[in-house]
């Protein structure tokens, strides 16, 4: 059933109820009478229309520019989810990267006898506790990391993740963020005192470790080098890691085979 208003038709969603339209006598429409008389919206992008309700009576040929009542939050990242501890609590931090298989242990994973090596210092610790070089990259890393901050977007990052598979597959990378595609890219950063011909792999073993706790899709990989501690170039040197689902399949299995020397030596 249809009705004039305006030099516009009016019809009836359901012919069978009886509804009075009273003009407005002030001018245009008032807000209310238009939500009263809006029609039933299509599914737009960020839900910006009014919602479908029974309560709509009437079909126009304009939409509303009304927002919906309520939003739904956007769905939390996974690698979120997974947060272990934060470095700033140093305590928690060290005690949760003891018990699992960081980015650092994997970093030297390569062999059986790589693997034996790891496990001894896994349970009785390193004499190394830094030097100049560590104090250094320490230094530098904020600095560095707002300087990726800037350019890439990606966050500076303390927390220590877990793997969705293996709870005692760890890491911490230096910076997380996602891409306007929605891609998840991290961030890892590094000084050095000698000009790098090639990444050095021990660095990748470390970058691809943390792709695959994540589930990033590619690391900026950012290093600075210095002489006598001053650092040689205005801005650092960089290179983008894409994810290799190889060397990740090559690392798990040294990780586990780490794991289960470790389970061994703890049982005995």
């Amino acid at each position: 059933m249809t009705f004039p208003m305006d030099g516009r038709s009016l019809r009836l969603a359901n012919p069978g109820l009886f509804a009075i339209t009273i003009p407005s006598v002030i001018g245009p429409r008032t807000p209310a009478a238009r939500v009263a008389v809006a029609r039933r919206p299509v599914a737009r992008a960020h839900n910006r229309e009014m919602p479908n309700s029974t309560l709509s009576l009437f079909d126009l040929d304009q939409h509303s520019a009304y927002p919906a009542a309520s939003v739904l939050p956007p769905a939390q990242a996974p690698h979120t989810l997974r947060v272990v501890a934060d470095s700033t609590d140093q305590v928690a931090w060290h005690r949760a990267r003891k018990q699992g298989i960081t980015a650092t242990d994997v970093a030297k994973l390569a062999t059986a006898k790589s693997v034996a090596n790891a496990a001894h210092d896994k349970m009785h610790g390193t004499s190394f506790t830094g030097n100049s070089f560590t104090d250094h990259g320490r230094a530098r890393e904020p600095v560095i990391a707002a300087w990726v901050l800037q350019n890439y977007g990606i966050e500076p990052s303390t927390n220590l993740y877990r793997s969705a598979t293996h709870d005692r597959h760890l890491a911490t990378p230096d910076g997380v963020g996602v891409a306007a595609n929605g891609e998840l890219h991290l961030a890892e950063i590094k000084t050095t005192s000698k000009a790098w011909r090639s990444i050095p792999r021990n660095y990748l073993r470390q970058v691809w470790w943390q792709q695959y706790v994540l589930g990033a899709d590619r690391t900026l990989l950012v290093w600075e080098q210095h002489l006598d501690f001053v650092p040689v170039d205005p801005v650092p040197q960089f290179r983008w890691i894409e994810r290799d689902e190889d060397q990740i399949a090559i690392l798990i299995g040294f990780a586990n085979d780490l794991i289960d020397l470790l389970n061994r030596k703890n049982q005995r």
